[in-house]
């Protein structure tokens, strides 16, 4: 077994060692969700934190780790005689992002259940993390369902594995710890909500600190056992300190002064729900317990916010999740003081209750724009200029032959809220909340032969198939005798996540602020249905003389949402380069994650200049995602009395339906989506027929 980096040895990350630690003391507190780019030591703290756990005392041969002195009274090795205990390691199981249900919570025989009415169970992760860790690296990315499963049982401190009247229950109570970049999306708020406690890492920009954190990594590296020797007495320190510490914990007083200010934040910081409340208070008294005290103090209570109400903060969407402390020395300061507790509050709000505080390892180009550009369709140029004054009361643009650089980003206008976006059809990707699918979970819609492991049995299924076959097989009591050939899974239909793809035009022709003002507004409140709805999204712009992949296909709308914020425009309009690049995208995201079905939109004026034939290699262009069958929708930005309905004209090269910027509301954008597919297959189906 590999010897883990020790955890006093860590360099800064001084909030993320306390939260672990308070949880170390205090389990109830709930756990920890840790935040932050990748590289800062998040993986390696929560690895060093189980050399601290103290051991554990269990049931001799009990895979469940009962307690000795109170087992489980429902534990499926039980009953368990008295005497039989001995003591293991505190461990850390991990759960991998790929993981099953099954691995997570344990499987049932279901052949021998019907056919002998044995309980015949295999303990999945959560019996093996009983009185431990559980640490989830990359929660964003692990599955709905799994998350749920995984928070429930952190609540209830057990898990039931249920499986067509047949159930288990074990006790499973643990210390649960996640990881996540958010880069690669965002946690539900019903899910942060379960974490006890969230702390946001980064990198030390130091210089000497981040000399520090090299030199001890290259010297752990090269002599793990020696490393670790060198650190073993402020090891040994910190696990007694823990140890004292959940010895004091039964002794430290919330008194009604500490309650009023706990109360008072959650309420000044609008927090749903009284989760915040009672995990304030158990982090409080914990962090009293820590620094050796019987009485929690406003410091306390101010540290206990820092770390419990910063993702849990009512907050507009792809706001940073974050807390005003200026608002919360106001709050605490107002509200304190009835029980002694106001005390001499360090202004940093953190009394440095960790015994090292210096330890942590590694832890386009732009163009011209051009207002005399022609557009796709033939010597209609004039009938559209895009110089001067917007036709929709826009600021004044520049004009002439020799034009403007880029135009400053224009703000987004307010999001609004859109229908459901899905695409038709029945697909098989990932578990989300958009379009109809073949799921793990959902309403039972049939049955079919197991491939691989019976995860959801079809019962009415595999009693007929077992049936007929009950007086070949020599049946003779009331048992129903099954064999593997018999089970049936059942198939569930539920909703899945898709890719929507922006392919946003920046050129110099879309340049007008209030036109692109709108713009933003509308793909703003299309990326917030994608949040809720837990698709991964994507970006493409063009302008000047190329495209650009602006957002690589993600799961992180927040990071789509800057990117578009952020947008410049100006230069001219290489459209079928647009096309091509997300194309492109499209084809490589198909061979990373090929059951994910797309949504492209388009969101454009339907020019295209620049390059030898630009309206023929943007008609050609168009015509691969009508061929490929992509789901497309055009955005038409045109403006002005004259309309020469050129996003028409692309969108009926793409197979997809237009919808003009004044009509681009909530009613009109999100139900054109949601039939782009069928309108294209009618129009196939209009052509073959008139053929």
């Amino acid at each position: 077994m590999s010897t883990p980096y020790p955890f006093t040895a860590l360099v800064g990350q001084e909030d993320l060692r306390l939260a672990l630690l308070l949880n170390a003391v205090s389990p109830a507190v709930g756990g920890v969700l840790v935040r932050g780019e990748k590289g800062t030591a998040k993986s390696t703290a929560v690895r060093a934190l189980s050399a601290l756990m103290p051991e554990v005392d269990v049931v001799s041969g009990c895979r469940f780790s009962c307690d000795p002195a109170s087992p489980d009274p429902g534990c499926p090795d039980g009953p368990h005689e008295t005497g039989a205990s001995g003591s293991r390691p505190a461990r850390m199981v991990e759960l991998p992002v790929g993981a099953s249900e099954d691995r997570l919570v344990g499987a049932l025989d279901i052949e021998r259940a019907l056919a002998e009415g044995v309980k015949a169970f295999e303990p999945g992760l959560l019996a093996d993390a009983h009185r431990s860790i559980l640490y989830v690296d990359e929660v964003n990315l692990l599955h709905d369902h799994l998350v749920d499963l995984l928070l429930d049982a952190a609540a209830m401190g057990a898990s039931y594995v249920e499986r067509e009247g047949v159930s288990v229950r074990h006790a499973s109570k643990f210390l649960l710890v996640g990881t996540m970049n958010p880069e690669e999306g965002e946690l539900r708020p019903q899910l942060l909500d379960r974490f006890g406690l969230t702390v946001e890492v980064a990198a030390s920009r130091e210089p000497d600190q981040r000399v520090e954190v090299v030199r001890r990594r290259l010297a752990y590296d090269d002599d793990p056992a020696g490393f670790a020797g060198r650190w073993a007495d402020e090891e040994s320190a910190v696990r007694a300190r823990i140890v004292a510490a959940r010895d004091l914990l039964p002794e430290v007083r919330l008194g009604d002064g500490a309650l009023r200010q706990i109360a008072a934040t959650c309420a000044a910081f609008e927090v749903d729900g009284m989760r915040a409340d009672i995990v304030m208070a158990r982090t409080a008294t914990a962090l009293a317990a820590w620094a050796g005290r019987t009485d929690v103090l406003a410091e306390d209570v101010r540290q206990a916010a820092l770390l419990a109400l910063p993702h849990r903060r009512r907050r507009a969407p792809f706001d940073a999740p974050g807390l005003d402390e200026d608002k919360l020395d106001e709050t605490l300061e107002e509200f304190g003081g009835q029980d002694g507790d106001e005390g001499d509050r360090d202004e940093g709000g953190d009394d440095d209750p960790d015994p090292d505080p210096d330890g942590g390892p590694d832890g386009g180009p732009g163009g011209q724009p051009e207002p005399d550009d022609p557009p796709r369709g033939d010597g209609e140029s004039a009938a559209q200029p895009e110089s001067g004054e917007d036709r929709q009361g826009g600021e004044p643009q520049p004009s002439g032959g020799g034009g403007g650089g880029e135009q400053t980003p224009a703000r987004a206008a307010e999001p609004f809220r859109t229908k459901v976006l899905s695409v038709p059809g029945l697909g098989e990707g990932a578990a989300g909340r958009r379009s109809r699918a073949r799921t793990e979970h959902g309403r039972t819609i049939g049955a079919r032969r197991p491939r691989g492991a019976l995860t959801k049995l079809h019962l009415a299924a595999t009693v007929q198939a077992a049936a007929p076959h009950q007086r070949a097989r020599g049946r003779s009591g009331p048992g129903l005798v099954v064999r593997r050939d018999d089970l049936r899974q059942a198939s569930h239909e539920g909703r899945e996540g898709n890719l929507v793809l922006f392919v946003v035009d920046a050129s110099g022709s879309m340049a007008a602020r209030q036109r692109m003002s709108a713009v933003k507004g509308a793909v703003l409140s299309l990326l917030l249905d994608a949040y809720q709805r837990r698709d991964k999204v994507g970006m493409v712009t063009f302008r000047g003389s190329a495209a650009d992949v602006a957002l690589p296909p993600t799961s992180s709308v927040d990071a789509a949402a800057v990117r578009l914020e952020s947008l410049p425009t100006g230069g001219r309009t290489p459209l079928a380069a647009g096309l091509l690049k997300a194309h492109e995208v499209l084809r490589v995201e198909r061979l990373r994650d090929p059951a994910r079905r797309a949504l492209v939109v388009v969101v454009t004026d339907g020019r295209a200049t620049g390059g030898p034939e630009p309206v023929a290699l943007a008609s050609r262009a168009a015509r691969l995602f009508g061929a490929d069958g992509v789901a497309s929708v055009v955005v038409d930005c045109e403006s002005g009395p004259v309309r020469l309905g050129l996003a028409g004209q692309l969108a009926g090269e793409l197979g997809g339906t237009a919808v003009t910027l004044d009509e681009l509301r909530a009613d009109s954008i999100a139900g054109l989506v949601k039939d782009v597919r069928s309108s294209g297959q009618n129009s196939g189906q209009s052509s073959r027929r008139a053929a």
